[in-house]
């Protein structure tokens, strides 16, 4: 991925060009596609630019040069978002159907932050909060029809038009005092997926309880939440996360391990109704570790990152594609590609797309990167 770049910002297409380990066919898609791995151009800045999201009309969103940033057209020309007055860079997180983009900003001075909306075409972009002290949960989402959800404070709420519509109420069965620690997904029906956090010091035993679990509130309230299932569920060296909600209803994440130097990574999958303990997929073969980030609306497809890791670093990784049942997949990197690249996923389309990024290893230069026709590229690696 370190070709260089028209100053036009021509993306390269490396179509069928991967990694000598060679593709496999995974999954159908619905309609003809050329698989390819395209490189985004980036911003004038300091290196690194991520993929996260897609809308209408080719438009791909994420970050470049520590700044919100988008990208259309067939050749991906790059555009930077307006930050939120007085913060210094930031990155778009999704994007509506009509353009709304959502994303979080940063300020430089005390590390604060904030969720903020950008209607495509216009010259400003407008904080939805105010300012978070650095370690609050600042997230944001919007689904197609531009409905936002974000974090506040340790509330979620939803707004509609730029009105707050509802406030997201915490589980019945959450420990008392737990907030949002995250707000990670919201569908084309509505329903909203984040995770909750509480704790308390148990005298009698000694310990420290805490309780981390994904959330699911369903579309249009009058509902009580979801609480989903957790393997391990009350020591902080567990949290479990729901990274992504489709328009089925099911949700993607992880249950993230850390204790003394140790991590672990393993990959959840939950289904409506919501009443069982999330299945484990696997892992891709030659990785120990796995995690999914995003999904498609309707395809069953989830997209994540496999990893490796020494000394408790993340070594070696490289983007996951899993078709919804069997074993999940890695994602080529592009041929010739100096030094030791990795990559990572973040989010996939129905119409066979992913986004994510590749990283060299030693420079941490990163690419945003678009692999096209995905499922007849993504393949099992060799262990």
């Amino acid at each position: 991925m370190r070709r260089s770049m028209s100053a036009a910002g021509a993306a390269i297409v490396l179509a069928g060009l991967i990694t000598a380990a060679g593709p496999a066919a995974a999954a159908g898609t619905a309609a003809p596609c050329a698989p390819g791995i395209e490189i985004l151009p980036a911003l004038a800045g300091p290196a690194g630019s991520t993929a996260v999201g897609f809308g209408t009309g080719g438009l791909v969103v994420g970050d470049s040069a520590g700044l919100p940033a988008y990208w259309t057209g067939a050749e991906h020309t790059v555009h930077a978002v307006p930050l939120p007055a007085g913060f210094d860079r930031g990155s778009v997180k999704a994007v509506s159907a009509k353009g709304l983009m959502v994303g979080t900003a940063t300020r430089d001075s005390d590390r604060a932050r904030v969720a903020f909306t950008h209607q495509l075409g216009s010259a400003v972009s407008e904080p939805l909060t105010a300012p978070v002290a650095e370690g609050g949960a600042v997230d944001v989402d919007v689904n197609e029809s531009g409905r936002v959800v974000h974090a506040d404070g340790g509330v979620a709420k939803e707004r509609v038009n730029g009105k707050v519509v509802r406030e997201l109420p915490v589980p019945a069965d959450a420990i008392a005092g737990s907030k949002v620690v995250s707000l990670n997904g919201i569908n084309k029906r509505g329903d909203i997926v984040g995770t909750v956090s509480g704790s308390y010091f148990d005298a009698e035993n000694d310990i420290m309880v805490t309780k981390t679990f994904p959330v699911v509130w369903p579309a249009g309230g009058g509902y009580p939440p979801y609480s989903l299932q957790v393997w391990n569920g009350y020591h902080y060296s567990y949290t479990t996360v729901g990274r992504d909600i489709d328009d089925r209803g099911r949700v993607v994440g992880l249950e993230d391990y850390y204790y003394r130097n140790d991590p672990k990574l393993t990959p959840a999958v939950w289904k409506k109704p919501y009443d069982a303990l999330p299945s484990d997929p696997g892992r891709a073969e030659g990785y120990h570790d796995l995690e999914f980030n995003g999904s498609s609306p309707t395809t069953n497809v989830a997209v994540g990152t496999a990893t490796n890791f020494e000394e408790s670093w993340p070594s070696f990784f490289q983007a996951v594609y899993w078709p919804g049942k069997g074993e999940p997949l890695v994602l080529p990197l592009p041929a010739g590609t100096p030094g030791v690249p990795l990559s990572r996923a973040f989010a996939a389309t129905d119409d066979d797309r992913v986004a994510g990024m590749v990283i060299d290893r030693e420079t941490r230069e990163s690419k945003a990167v678009i692999w096209t026709c995905a499922s007849k590229q993504a393949y099992a690696p060799k262990g």
